[in-house]
């Protein structure tokens, strides 16, 4: 992995001689900010919705709800609000549409076109939410806040698996991951310092400019990917640029593979009809169902609603947004983790470890609330018992964030060949988003109708899809991109749907 080293792909696939450049790490460095905006704003919500001056503001039938110590509401209703929970989910309709459009964007004009506008979009919103003075322009900076996380969203992760060599793909891809967990820490932790500020709340949410900021002007600077490049006719040029991400000057066999996968995609006119046939079965499944599990985790739960949940819990204002910095953390330092063992040990081991995992700590969350507050939801923890508790929480955030956290961005982007994978990387973002957006909607009415029922429920979806893992996820380290058949041709399940790919001769393929 040391830059001046010699990469072989794989015996999997083809081998491509070239070296880890410090030009690539830099580039994969500056996209990967992308994943700052996604994180700020993932942890900056909960907190600002747990802040009474913005509560009063905005949401006073919340605050009077907060503040009933009538005994009318158990402990698991006291932020039960429609109008709260579209202020955090409305983020996420708006990115499910905008990746749509995203997609298109993202082969017509590059990723790198997608990123900037991603850019642009966020820093606006959040500049209307730091001056919001009323619910509307509240929600309308949502929604563009929304725009640009679907873009980024839609052509970071893209980027990046196009940039990287084989050899550590899985580690370039995994600082989008990194990225959206710094951006989770640093929100929660500006939330703790502002929480005390009667405006504090505008300071929160105004602060995403600055990722945003960094962001169009980094991408102002990248080289976009030779395979983008070829997509849109510039050959000469996306060899000059392979030459220099490889750091070597032969790079005819990458770039010759590279330029028949894309004439194989510009016979495809629909790539959205395309990705529907029966061929590309596991790309759409895993486009699909990797995204729709990873939600169903229950880890946005945490990352919502931390503060609030913690509030919930017993924890005092201050100690649950310090409680949010602690989980925040840990989930930065686990995401080294993945990134320092995913092309060591592969994706697979690491989607079942952080599996059993995770089921184990909601098992024992789940009891320990089910004990002290019952069905009621009256009840505290005694000060050794929230260490516990916050412990567990810990312990499931860091499995996730060496799991399904990364592995949820990399291995969509990963495993779809260049004629559908703006298709496929647009249904990810889509079912991501739509499912971020139901269960940032309806979490707070499940914790007060479920109660301690709701981690049991994410702890059954977290066992369904490690089975799932287990009997149809095929080990995808180490493969080129363009490779990526020959893993589901020797699945035992896939096989049936992939039919044989052969390359005569002239490097025209042949079914």
């Amino acid at each position: 992995m040391m830059a001046g080293g010699v990469l072989v792909a794989s015996t999997n696939g083809r081998q491509y001689d070239g070296k880890v450049t410090m030009f690539v790490l830099v580039t994969c460095l500056v996209a990967a900010m992308g994943g700052l905006l996604f994180g700020y704003d993932l942890g900056i919500t909960g907190g600002v919705t747990s802040m009474e001056p913005f509560l009063v503001k905005f949401f006073p039938g919340v605050y009077k709800q907060m503040k009933d110590e009538s005994g009318h509401e158990s402990q698991y209703c006291k932020f039960d609000n429609e109008l709260l929970t579209l202020f955090t989910s409305s983020l996420y309709l708006a990115a499910l549409v905008a990746s749509l459009f995203a997609s298109i964007t993202t082969r017509m004009l590059g990723r790198k076109a997608s990123m900037f506008a991603g850019g642009l979009f966020f820093l606006v919103g959040a500049l209307l939410n730091g001056f919001a003075v009323n619910i509307e322009m509240l929600i309308i900076g949502r929604i563009l806040l929304g725009f640009g996380v679907g873009y980024c969203n839609q052509s970071v992760p893209v980027y990046l698996s196009e940039m990287a060599p084989a050899k550590i793909r899985g580690a370039l891809n995994m600082g989008f991951q990194m990225m959206i967990t710094i951006g989770i820490l640093g929100a929660n932790i500006i939330n703790y310092f502002t929480s005390n500020i009667e405006s504090g709340w505008r300071i929160s949410l105004g602060i995403g400019a600055v990722p945003a900021i960094l962001l169009c002007i980094g991408s102002f600077f990248l080289g976009d990917t030779p395979n983008s490049m070829i997509e849109r006719g510039q050959r000469e040029g996306a060899k000059k640029m392979l030459q220099k991400i490889r750091g070597i000057d032969n790079v005819d066999e990458e770039f010759q593979d590279l330029i028949d996968a894309s004439e194989e995609a510009k016979k495809v006119e629909h790539p959205w009809k395309n990705i529907t046939q029966l061929r590309y079965r596991p790309q759409l499944t895993f486009c699909s169902l990797i995204p729709f599990f990873q939600q169903l985790t229950g880890i946005n739960v945490i990352m919502f609603y931390a503060p609030v949940l913690f509030k919930t819990l017993g924890f005092g204002n201050d100690a649950s947004l310090m409680s949010s910095v602690i989980t925040g953390g840990v989930n930065v330092v686990a995401t080294f983790v993945s990134i320092f063992t995913v092309d060591k040990f592969g994706r697979k081991i690491l989607f079942l470890e952080g599996g059993v995992q995770m089921f184990i700590c909601q098992i024992v969350v789940g009891s320990m609330i089910a004990i002290k507050f019952g069905v009621s939801g009256e009840g505290s923890f005694t000060h050794s018992e929230a260490n516990l508790l916050l412990f567990f929480i810990c312990a499931y955030v860091a499995a996730y964030a060496w799991s399904w956290g990364p592995l949820g961005w990399l291995v969509p982007s990963e495993i779809c060949s260049l004629e559908v994978r703006s298709a496929g990387q647009a249904t990810n973002v889509v079912v991501n988003m739509l499912f971020t957006f139901v269960i940032a909607q309806v979490f707070l009415t499940m914790l007060c109708h479920l109660k301690f029922g709701l981690f049991f429920f994410f702890a059954g979806f977290v066992l369904i899809m490690t089975i799932f893992i287990v009997m149809f996820f095929p080990e995808t380290n180490n493969v080129p991109i363009e490779e990526m058949n020959k893993v589901w041709k020797s699945h035992w399940f896939w096989t049936k749907f992939v039919p044989d790919v052969v390359v005569d001769h002239d490097h025209k393929v042949v079914v």
